[in-house]
C-alpha cells in the first residue's frame, strides 16, 4: 500500500469517528511502523486534512484540495476501471458528449475513442492517447492546468456557453448528500456548473473514496445527476441514481 492509499484510508477512519487515537490507527495497519504512521499524520496535518489535539488524539478537516493528475493516475485503477465500463455502455453512436477532467475521465476516453461519436473536452489527457480513432474530438481552448491535464478560464467557459451536450461526463473531488458536487477551485466549479446547465443527461464519475467528502468550493446540488461509481453508498442513494453495474 503506497502512503497515499494509507492516509486516504487513516482519513476515512476519521470520517466515521471524527476522533481517533495513535494506537487505534496502529491497531488498523499493524504491518505499518509507528514511525511510518507518524510521517503519514505529519503529512496530512502540513495539507491541513488533520489536526493533532492534546492527549494524541486526532481530528479530520473536513476540506480536502486537488491531488495532481501524476498521483491519481496511479490510484485505484480497479475501480477506475470498473467505472468507466459502465459509463462507456451509457454511450451510444451518434451521441454528442462532454468529457471532463480528471483520471477516471481518461479512463472512460480510452473505451469510447472508436465510437462514432462527438467528445467536446477540456481533458488535455486526450493528446496522449494513441491509437485508431473514431470519434470526432473537439478540445476546447483556454488556460493550461498541468496539475490535473485541464484548460480552464474565460475562454473555456464562454465557449462551453455555446454548445449544448445530449450526454456529460463529469470528474468530482467531493460528494456529499448536504453539500452536493465540491470541487478545489472556483474556475472547476463554474466550468462543472455550465456544462451541467448545457447538458441533457448528467453523469458524475466518482469512485467510493469520494462519497461524504468536500472539497471547497461547491459546483452545485445533487439534483438531476446520476452517480457512476464502484460501489454503492446508502445515504447518498437515498436521494440520487448511483449506477455500479
Amino acid at each position: 500500500m503506497i502512503p497515499y492509499e494509507r492516509q486516504q484510508k487513516i482519513l476515512g477512519l476519521l470520517k466515521d469517528t471524527e476522533l481517533v487515537k495513535f494506537d487505534e490507527i496502529q491497531h488498523v495497519f499493524p504491518d505499518v511502523s509507528a514511525s511510518t504512521l507518524r510521517r503519514d499524520l505529519k503529512e496530512l496535518e502540513r495539507g491541513n486534512r488533520i489536526q493533532y489535539l492534546s492527549g494524541g488524539a486526532i481530528k479530520l478537516v473536513s476540506t480536502i484540495g486537488e491531488i495532481p493528475i501524476t498521483t491519481r493516475n496511479t490510484l485505484y485503477n480497479d475501480k477506475k476501471e470498473k467505472i468507466a465500463e459502465i459509463a462507456a455502455c451509457q454511450i451510444q453512436d451518434g451521441d454528442v458528449i462532454y468529457l471532463d477532467s480528471g483520471s477516471t475521465c481518461s479512463a472512460l476516453f480510452k473505451k469510447i475513442i472508436k465510437k462514432q461519436i462527438t467528445i467536446y473536452t477540456t481533458n488535455t489527457d486526450i493528446f496522449a492517447i494513441a491509437g485508431e480513432i473514431a470519434a470526432e474530438i473537439i478540445v476546447l481552448g483556454g488556460q493550461f492546468n498541468p496539475i490535473n491535464s485541464s484548460v480552464f478560464g474565460a475562454l473555456t467557459e464562454n465557449n462551453l456557453r455555446n454548445i449544448y451536450f445530449k450526454k456529460s461526463f463529469l470528474g468530482v473531488n467531493g460528494i456529499d448528500e448536504k453539500f452536493g458536487v465540491t470541487t478545489p477551485t472556483l474556475v472547476e466549479a463554474t466550468k462543472k456548473r455550465i456544462v451541467k446547465e448545457h447538458s441533457d443527461t448528467v453523469f458524475l464519475l466518482a469512485d467510493s473514496t469520494k462519497f461524504h467528502n468536500l472539497s471547497n468550493v461547491k459546483a452545485f446540488d445533487l439534483k438531476d445527476v446520476t452517480i457512476i461509481s464502484d460501489e454503492f453508498d446508502e445515504k447518498i442513494g437515498k436521494s440520487i441514481s448511483i449506477l455500479t453495474e
